[in-house]
């Protein structure tokens, strides 16, 4: 199983980009952060501008790690979480299966919220948001630029 990569993406109010979508499989409707698997050959960082830029059709200038954590204790991938400022915004370039995915921008605490509420299908965006939003940007001095 390839690493993957799941970015918090900010725009210069705070407020945190969040995919929407439904997953009848799981039973409706649920936040994500963008992201997904590596590609062979691509760091996290690339991974995770490629999704973000995919998925919700944002580039950053600016990029945050926010750490790499196992995905499961039966593989040796890792999911890599990062923080993006400087955001531009352009066209979503979506996938045949991920054509129902809607962007949509929430502020920090409510995204919080709704994780607390268990409306995030998958943990890793739930552990991204609490991380940037605990380790607020202009505290970090390994910030860095791509």
């Amino acid at each position: 199983m390839p690493d993957a990569s799941v970015v918090v993406a900010r725009d210069n109010n705070g407020l945190v980009a969040l995919l929407n979508a439904d997953f009848p499989s799981h039973g409706g409707k649920y936040l994500f952060l963008p992201g997904g698997r590596s590609e062979p050959g691509e760091t996290p960082l690339e991974c995770a501008a490629r999704e973000l830029r995919e998925e919700a059709g944002i580039s950053a200038a600016q990029w945050r790690p926010l750490g790499a954590y196992a995905i499961t204790l039966a593989s040796p991938a890792r999911v890599h979480l990062f923080e993006a400022h400087d955001l531009t915004l352009g066209p979503q370039e979506l996938t045949e299966t991920e054509q129902d995915f809607k962007l949509e921008w929430w502020p920090m605490n409510e995204a919080l919220n709704a994780a607390h509420e268990g409306r995030f299908l998958l943990p890793a965006g739930p552990l991204a948001l609490l991380l940037a939003h605990h380790h607020p940007t202009t505290e970090d001095p390994h910030e860095h630029n791509r």
